[in-house]
């Protein structure tokens, strides 16, 4: 995956979300596209793990281990708004090097990614993702 991969999934979400998520931040790099709302250590993102796995799903990513814990149970807790629409999604530590941080997301083969289409497709997912997600984490 490039920039460029990033950089389009970037801007295909925009066209994949309600208007009310629309105002998300984002970050694009060579190796990812990180969305948040109001939090940054709590984001979505497209990343590579490894040389051709692309993951795709929701981190959270403060220093803490318990404080991310918090974070994924509480998505976890509430999992029946979202298990049918996120059916692939597991729930975990950080896919690579060790760190505290918690992730539910889902992998693809990243041959995929070199299809035409492949950041599209990509960023429906993510806004798939954000729609399921997000209403339970703002819940607080």
């Amino acid at each position: 995956m490039s920039r460029i991969f990033y950089t389009e999934a970037a801007d295909a979400l925009v066209g994949f979300l309600p208007r009310a998520f629309r105002g998300a931040r984002t970050s694009v790099s060579a190796r990812n596209l990180k969305v948040w709302f109001d939090e940054p250590r709590e984001h979505y993102e497209i990343q590579t793990v490894g040389r051709r796995v692309l993951e795709i799903g929701f981190h959270a990513e403060h220093p803490a281990a318990d404080a991310n814990d918090t974070v994924l149970e509480r998505l976890l807790r509430r999992r029946a708004s979202w298990r049918k629409t996120l059916a692939a999604a597991e729930a975990g530590e950080f896919l690579g090097a060790p760190r505290p941080w918690r992730r539910l997301s889902e992998t693809w083969d990243g041959a995929a990614s070199d299809e035409p289409g492949a950041a599209v497709e990509a960023a429906e997912r993510l806004a798939t993702y954000i729609k399921a997600l997000e209403p339970v984490r703002r819940a607080k």
